[in-house]
Order: structure tokens, then C-alpha cells, then sequence
């Protein structure tokens, strides 16, 4: 069976490249057709793609494209649909919600997956990276674009065979946005190196040291207001990850002197950051799943959660970390303080994260197959 893998590009390293390295692992000598390949943006993890038979597309040509991903959505799917690959019998598509990665055309009797993040969520009103609606010319000229990439993307919604959502909070979507159905395969937290024997017994309050936040910082993920909560109630905050565009200027401008921002890291420097820490609070916006969440509760270590999304499925209320209602301070505030008087075990953390396991993917993603081959 000749499998190729698709993705829509390649420039940062997310939960959804995490998922990506997941379905590579199984099919190993898939290659990867993608939008644009750019490693030199990939800071620790560049490495993980070194090895891989990755075929780009003509926009990797484009002069400055890497500074260019957002506009380069307009000939995304003239880039997609042109691509045959008649030659597989089985083509796994990542979407991400970027680009219309699905519009590639197969042979008959291929099966065309698609394991989906979420739907573009500049097209539906989701929270972006972006405020792309900050000016008025922009929100007009912005209403017409997203007008007709929405029929692009219905269009390149309908060329699947299949599809795998990462969430239920997902499922909703593309059952609202594509009329589709989808059926449910978390992603994959690697539990091996994270869930230590040795930290399952220890005491939460006495030993940790700080609060941590992080991942890709854009403005959807609200690290400002982590960043005011921090300076309001004067805790030690760690803020890992690379920031997008100008935003992570305006993070560092308004932190306090508990704030320390540590940059991209690898994963064994993470697995430090979150066995160490009190609770990493995530306080993104309409998260499609959120996997850092379950890496944190892998590593022992309890959430402070918005209640938005995909999260939603992976904390436990009270035993794994605890919710706030609402994008506001007080409301962030009344969680920490929370959070300090409540008595979480790692071991809870833990046993929840093993429900996202890596063996667990690959035994799911290669059973839905099997079944689809049937």
C-alpha cells in the first residue's frame, strides 16, 4: 500500500505537527507534500523533519514567502488542487485550518482521510493570532476574501472520504461548517518520557515553584492576561515558546519582574518546566484540543484552565485543575487563588493523561484504516 501524508505547511511546531510526527511514525517512508518547508523556524525541533521525503510546493519559490503565510492563503488552493497523486492508495491529509490542504486530487478507489484540527478559523469566527477587524478597511476587504475562501473550503471539504476530528469540540464544527460527519481520535501526548513513578507522590504545594505558560504565543492564546494576573498577585511565571509576530514585544513591555519568558526549548527542557511547575495555566480561546494541557497532566502537574473547547475534554474539574468562565482577570485571579487552595495529585493528573497515549493513536489511526478498507 503506497501512503503519502499532507500537510498544510511546515514553519512552526505545534500540537498538529505533533500529530503529524505521529502519522509519520506509522508510515515512515510516507512522504509529505506540503505548502512550504521552512526548518530555520523550527528552533529545537528542526531536527525531527531532517530525515523526512518532504516535496514542496511552487510557493516555496516565492521571494520572503515565510514572512508571506497569511496572504499566501489566496493561492493555496490553486497549489493543492493541482497536485495528483493518483500514484497512492492512501493519502492522510493534517489540516490545520491554515490552507485547503484537501483540494489534492487522488485516483479512484484511493482513500482520502482527513484528520482535522479545526476548520479555518479566520473563516468562521474563531479567534485568531491576528485582529485582522483592528481597522475598518480591513474588516471589509476582510469579509470579502473570507466570503469566497469559505467556497473554496467547502468545496475542498467535500474531497474527503473521511474524517477524524480531534475533539468533539471539532466534531461540532465540521458537522456545522461542512455538513460532514466525523468520528474521534485524540491526539497523541508521547507518556514515555513525561509520567515518572517518581513524581507521582509528590506534594503539589510544597515543592513547586512557579506558575508556567506558553506554547505558540499569539494573541488567541491571551498570555497578556496570564501576564496581568501575574503582576497583579506577584507569582513567579515562566513563559516558554516562540511569540508571533510583534505580539511577544508587547508581552515582554507590559511583564513584571516575576515574569521570565525562557524562548522556544526542547522537550526534555518542557518535561522540566512542567514537572516543576505549580499549574500551567492556558487560558486560549475557542481551543480546538490543546495538548499541552494533557503533557502537563502527563508530567504530574494540575491545569488552570479557560473553559473554551477541546479543554474542556481533557481536565477534570477539581481533580486535574480547575476552570475559569471568563477572559477577565477577576475571573483568572479567582482561579489561581483557587488552584492554591485546592489539593491535586499528580497521580490524578497522570492516570487522566493516559487516556491520550501514543500507543493509543497509532492502535485507533491504524484500526479506522483497516476498517475503511474493509
Amino acid at each position: 500500500m503506497k501512503v503519502a501524508l499532507v500537510h498544510d505547511y511546515l514553519k512552526e511546531y505545534g500540537g498538529a505537527e505533533k500529530v503529524l510526527e505521529a502519522l509519520h511514525d506509522i508510515f515512515p517512508e510516507a512522504p509529505l507534500y506540503t505548502a512550504f518547508y521552512f526548518p530555520e523556524y523550527l528552533g529545537p525541533h528542526r531536527k525531527r523533519f531532517e530525515d523526512w521525503d518532504i516535496r514542496t510546493s511552487l510557493l516555496q519559490n516565492i521571494p520572503f514567502a515565510e514572512k508571506l503565510v497569511s496572504p499566501l492563503r489566496l493561492l493555496s488552493s490553486q497549489v493543492f488542487e493541482n497536485w495528483n497523486l493518483d500514484r497512492y492508495d492512501l493519502v492522510i491529509v493534517s489540516a490545520t485550518g491554515a490552507y485547503f490542504p484537501n483540494l489534492i486530487r487522488t485516483k479512484q478507489g484511493c482513500l482520502h482521510l482527513c484528520y482535522c484540527h479545526t476548520p479555518p478559523r479566520y473563516l468562521y469566527g474563531y479567534a485568531t493570532a491576528r485582529n485582522w477587524k483592528k481597522y475598518s478597511w480591513g474588516r471589509v476587504a476582510g469579509a470579502y476574501v473570507n466570503h469566497k475562501l469559505r467556497q473554496s473550503d467547502y468545496v475542498s471539504a467535500q474531497r474527503p472520504d473521511y474524517y477524524i476530528a480531534n475533539s468533539e469540540e471539532v466534531k461540532n464544527r465540521i458537522r456545522k461548517f461542512y455538513r460532514r460527519e466525523a468520528s474521534i481520535i485524540y491526539p497523541p501526548v508521547d507518556l514515555a518520557d513525561r509520567i515518572n513513578p517518581k513524581s507521582e507522590n509528590r506534594n503539589l504545594k510544597s515543592e513547586a515553584e512557579y506558575f508556567l505558560a506558553g506554547g505558540r504565543l499569539a494573541r488567541a492564546k491571551h498570555i497578556d492576561l496570564i501576564i496581568e494576573v501575574a503582576n497583579k498577585l506577584e507569582f513567579p511565571l515562566k513563559i516558554f515558546g516562540r511569540a508571533f509576530a510583534g505580539y511577544g514585544a508587547e508581552l515582554k513591555k507590559t511583564a513584571g519582574p516575576t515574569v521570565e519568558f525562557v524562548g522556544e526549548v526542547s522537550d526534555e527542557t518542557l518535561i522540566e518546566l512542567y514537572r516543576k511547575a505549580k499549574a500551567l495555566i492556558f487560558a486560549s480561546e475557542d481551543e480546538d484540543f490543546g495538548i499541552m494541557p494533557v503533557e502537563a497532566q502527563a508530567c504530574g502537574t494540575p491545569v488552570v484552565a479557560y473553559r473554551s473547547g477541546g479543554v474542556k475534554e481533557s481536565v477534570i474539574e477539581g481533580k486535574t485543575g480547575i476552570f475559569f468562565d471568563s477572559l477577565s482577570s477577576a475571573s483568572l485571579t479567582s482561579a489561581v487563588k483557587r488552584m492554591n487552595k485546592t489539593i491535586i495529585k499528580a497521580v490524578d493528573c497522570q492516570e487522566n493523561a493516559r487516556r491520550f497515549g501514543k500507543m493509543r493513536f497509532t492502535k485507533e489511526i491504524l484500526r479506522f484504516i483497516k476498517e475503511k478498507r474493509a
